[in-house]
């Protein structure tokens, strides 16, 4: 077994003599698992070992929750569609195992779930863009509904998170 940095899971390099010519990758038990030829040099064994960990760091980096990415996002969509003017106290990721957001329209805490982080980011802004209308309008009446389809992917983000919901 082959170890990177400290940061970076231990990668175990499976040598193959089924595979001919491609490299698979998986995360096993917190182990990179690296399957390749046998008939692969040892230098580029390295070469993939060190490509796999770059990429499973991205991925981990895009879907862990941040709340520095919620509150740059909120304010953009706040900025393009409500002019700048609305405030709240707090944004960040919570656990949430029915709602997709919440927000307390008295004390303007807006939370989204944790599981919400992986989405696309068009998902995302659409579940802050409801949050945000719920700092203007506590309801979901026709008021609110006019500020929260300011956002052209309204529609669009509903049915994502509608067809989500219907596999759970």
């Amino acid at each position: 077994m082959e170890t990177n940095s400290d940061h970076s899971p231990p990668v175990r390099i499976i040598a193959s003599r089924k595979r001919r010519r491609t490299v698979a990758a998986r995360l096993r038990s917190g182990v990179l698992e690296l399957m390749v030829p046998a008939t692969m040099p040892h230098s580029e064994r390295q070469h993939w070992a060190e490509v796999m960990t770059r990429r499973l760091a991205r991925k981990a980096e895009r879907s862990r929750p941040s709340d520095e990415r919620l509150h740059r996002r909120a304010r953009n969509l706040n900025d393009r569609h409500f002019g700048g003017r609305l405030q709240w106290m707090s944004i960040g990721f919570a656990e949430m195992d029915r709602l997709w957001g919440s927000c307390t329209f008295t004390e303007g805490h807006i939370r989204i779930a944790r599981r919400a982080a992986s989405l696309p980011d068009w998902v995302l802004d659409y579940l802050l863009m409801h949050e945000l209308a719920h700092l203007v309008h506590s309801d979901h009446g026709v008021e609110f509904h006019e500020l929260e389809k300011r956002y052209p992917l309204t529609e669009r983000a509903k049915g994502y998170l509608l067809a989500l919901d219907s596999l759970a």
